[in-house]
């Protein structure tokens, strides 16, 4: 099975998601505050979670299956909902382990990196227009009416390098930075974290 997808294609490719995982977005948030409240391995779950549902929508557009959404209706939406309802479930959880540590009190416990996956994930399916976004974006590098198998895992294997890879860059950054602070400052960096992800689930039913 030979690849239509050439090397500079490839290099192109690689290059523009490099840049656009770059840009300042809800996810880099998400994942910088997680890294810096948890530590890294919450930052490299939510990442593994954002890289997941970007995958996701990459293989609807490469396999034509954008009418999925149209399809499904106004049921399709539930999927933001569920993930607005997550996210603010989230920050509330985190700002009461916050305040139980204020309060001398065991802590609550951490969140898993179940959740932290979770929330990567949530946070990348609810945004409905992604899908959209590669069926707009991937004709430039391939071509989406006579791509094979190979071609797919070319194109998802570049995206798991690029996204992933700056996502974890963050991740590794914030991490550094909040392991500077004690733990009163950690606290103030929990209750930080909390207030962006109501924030990101507020916005995310108000879309």
């Amino acid at each position: 099975m030979e690849s239509s997808m050439t090397l500079a294609n490839a290099l192109a490719l690689t290059g523009s998601l490099l840049v656009l995982a770059i840009i300042p977005s809800v996810s880099v948030l998400l994942v910088s505050t997680r890294s810096a409240a948890d530590g890294l391995s919450h930052g490299v779950a939510t990442t593994a979670g954002i890289v997941l549902g970007d995958i996701v929508y990459i293989c609807l557009a490469i396999f034509g299956l954008a009418l999925l959404t149209e399809a499904m209706g106004e049921a399709a939406y539930l999927i933001k909902y569920v993930g607005g309802a997550y996210m603010i479930w989230m920050g509330v959880k985190l700002w009461r382990s916050g305040r139980a540590s204020v309060e001398g009190t065991e802590s609550a416990a951490s969140p898993s990196l179940i959740s932290s996956f979770l929330t990567g994930l949530f946070i990348t399916l609810a945004d409905q227009k992604v899908v959209l976004f590669y069926l707009g974006f991937l004709p430039a590098f391939i071509d989406l009416t006579n791509i094979s198998y190979l071609d797919a895992g070319l194109v998802m294997g570049i995206s798991v390098v690029a996204v992933g890879g700056v996502k974890l860059v963050y991740a590794y950054l914030a991490h550094r930075a909040g392991s500077r602070f004690g733990s009163g400052a950690n606290i103030l960096i929990n209750r930080a974290a909390s207030g962006v992800m109501v924030a990101v689930g507020v916005y995310l039913f108000s879309k």
